[in-house]
C-alpha cells in the first residue's frame, strides 16, 4: 500500500490537488492555515491585516519569545482599525479553508495546532474524513490519529492540555500505522534548525510508541527538523515535510 502524506500545508494550494497521485489512501495531518509566515512577512492573515512591516514587526517579537509585547502590539493594531480580532480573523480563515478544502483530495485528515477544527465542518467534503483520537481499518491496516498540538506561550488556536492529549492516545490501542500532527518528545526531531527552538513534542506519543511499537510514527509540526527520521524501538518515526516550502507528499510503503 502506498500512503501519501503531507502536513504543514499553510494555505499552499498549489500542487495540494496532485498530492495524493498514485496513492492508495491520502492523509493530511493539519496545519491548513497561514497567519504568519516567519520567511515572508508579506504572506498570511496578519499581514493581510496589518501589511508586512507590522506583521515583521510581530514575528520579531514572538522570535525573541517577547509574547507579551507581541498581544499587546496586536491588540492596538486591532483598536487602532477597529476591529474584532476574533471576527477579522474568522474571516481570513474562512477564506482560506474555502480555497483549501476545494484543492485538498479525499482522504484522511487530522488537526494542527494551528487549524480552527469548528470550521472544518463546513468545508470539509463527504470525501475528507476527520479522525482525531481515533483508529480505523483500512485493508486490514490499523490506522491511529491523534491531532492538534500541547500547549506553548505561542498560544496558537488548537493547542489542547497533556491530559487532554492522553485522553486522545489511549483511545487508540494496537495500530500499525500512527498518525499525529506533532512528533514523540525527542529531542532531535523536535529541534527546528531554523528557527533555532525546541518545538515541543509529546510525552505521551513517546509512552505510546515505546509501548504498542507500531511499525511506522509519522507527523509534521517541526519545518525543519535537526533530524527528520529516528527509531524508537522497532518503530520507525518519520517527519513528513513542510508542505508549504516541498509541495510534494511524503510518500510511505507499507506491505
Amino acid at each position: 500500500m502506498q500512503i501519501n502524506v503531507i502536513s504543514d500545508v499553510h494555505f499552499r494550494t498549489d500542487g495540494l490537488s496532485a498530492a495524493d497521485r498514485d496513492a492508495d489512501l491520502f492523509v493530511c495531518l493539519g496545519d491548513l492555515i497561514l497567519f504568519l509566515d516567519y520567511d515572508d512577512p508579506s504572506e498570511g492573515i496578519f499581514a493581510n491585516l496589518f501589511g508586512a512591516t507590522n506583521s515583521a514587526r510581530y514575528i520579531e517579537l514572538r522570535r525573541q519569545f517577547r509574547f507579551d509585547e507581541a498581544r499587546s502590539f496586536s491588540r492596538e493594531l486591532f483598536e487602532a482599525i477597529g476591529a474584532d480580532p476574533w471576527k477579522s480573523i474568522s474571516e481570513q480563515v474562512a477564506s482560506q479553508y474555502s480555497q483549501l478544502f476545494a484543492a485538498m483530495p479525499g482522504g484522511l485528515m487530522t488537526y494542527g495546532n494551528v487549524d480552527l477544527p469548528a470550521l472544518w465542518p463546513d468545508y470539509a467534503r463527504p470525501d475528507h474524513k476527520v479522525v482525531d483520537g481515533e483508529t480505523v481499518e483500512i485493508d486490514g491496516l490499523r490506522i491511529g490519529f491523534v491531532g492538534g498540538g500541547l500547549q506553548t506561550p505561542y498560544r496558537t488556536p488548537f493547542e489542547i492540555s497533556d491530559e487532554d492529549f492522553q485522553r486522545k492516545v489511549d483511545r487508540l490501542g494496537e495500530v500499525d500505522v500512527l498518525f499525529a500532527h506533532i512528533p514523540p518528545a525527542v529531542p532531535e526531531i523536535c529541534y527546528d534548525v531554523v528557527a533555532r527552538r525546541l518545538e515541543r513534542g509529546s510525552r505521551a506519543l513517546l509512552r505510546f510508541i515505546e509501548e504498542v511499537q507500531p511499525k511506522y510514527a509519522l507527523h509534521g509540526h517541526v519545518h525543519q527538523p535537526l533530524a527528520n527520521r529516528t527509531t524508537i524501538g522497532r518503530t520507525q518515526v518519520i517527519n513528513v515535510g513542510h508542505f508549504r516550502s516541498l509541495g510534494e507528499p511524503y510518500r510511505l510503503i507499507v506491505d
